[in-house]
């Protein structure tokens, strides 16, 4: 990684690292704002219906900072295991927790272990026995080879600085014809670098976003098949949250019909 690489990381995870530690409901959302400021527009969550809410602690359901409702996404099944990645405090490994069963498996991975700790307070809370979380970064998953049928996220691809090896990273983990399905912010594709800074910071999920046709670019090229980007709401100007899918090619180089 660079060291400009190294520098956005490390304010990732103080703005993340203090919002784990504020007392309280979390407020701080993606886009940066401060504990007396409502959740932004696009952002939190809201973006759960009120039944998943209910199933939560509060403190994991007020600690959702992300885009999007990657379970709505994922179309968990019964008995598989499911990784997600940038977990925060929790909340889509617990509900993924409850798809899966007590027969399937869920991690969260997080860089910030101040997260952690909040995550491993609420899966306590919520009695979940079948949840793991893990300290490490997405572009090193710290798991073996083909170990995980779905990989979910919610809004946290689009900070890091190196896509390439988070795509890699997350089809090394999947086995063969597992499933891809995440919640990001995609940008329009005729905005480039400099214009989508001009809509909003990194660590506000805006300046790091890929655009669409950079997003199926870099999937194809790690080796992802049946890529989609679905735009749902927008986060900013000509820039979207988006329900992302792909599929890790099976041991005979076909994709099984995973989203059908």
């Amino acid at each position: 990684m660079t060291e400009q690489g190294d520098r956005v990381r490390e304010l990732v995870r103080e703005r993340y690292a203090a919002a784990a530690t504020m007392a309280g409901p979390l407020p701080f959302c993606c886009d940066g704002t401060s504990a007396a400021i409502d959740v932004g527009e696009g952002f939190g969550a809201d973006l759960y219906d009120g039944a998943e809410r209910d199933e939560l602690p509060a403190e994991a359901v007020a600690a959702s900072l992300g885009c999007g409702n990657p379970l709505a996404v994922a179309q968990l099944r019964d008995g598989e295991t499911v990784l997600d990645l940038g977990s925060g405090g929790g909340i889509d490994v617990l509900l993924s927790a409850g798809r899966v069963g007590p027969a399937g498996r869920a991690y969260g991975l997080d860089m910030t272990e101040e997260m952690l700790n909040l995550a491993r307070a609420n899966a306590e809370r919520a009695g979940a026995t079948n949840v793991e979380f893990l300290r490490g970064t997405i572009e090193a998953i710290p798991l073996p080879d083909s170990s995980i049928d779905v990989v979910i996220s919610n809004c946290v691809i689009n900070l890091s600085t190196d896509k390439p090896a988070v795509f890699a990273e997350i089809l090394r983990v999947l086995v063969p014809g597992g499933r891809l399905g995440v919640s990001d912010v995609v940008a329009e594709d005729h905005l480039d670098a400099d214009q989508r800074g001009q809509r909003g910071s990194y660590v506000g999920c805006i300046a790091g976003a890929l655009s669409m046709r950079e997003y199926r670019d870099g999937l194809a090229v790690a080796g992802f098949t049946d890529v989609t980007i679905t735009t749902t709401h927008p986060v900013a100007e000509e820039m979207h949250s988006a329900i992302i899918r792909a599929t890790k090619p099976n041991a005979t180089n076909a994709t099984i019909p995973a989203w059908r």
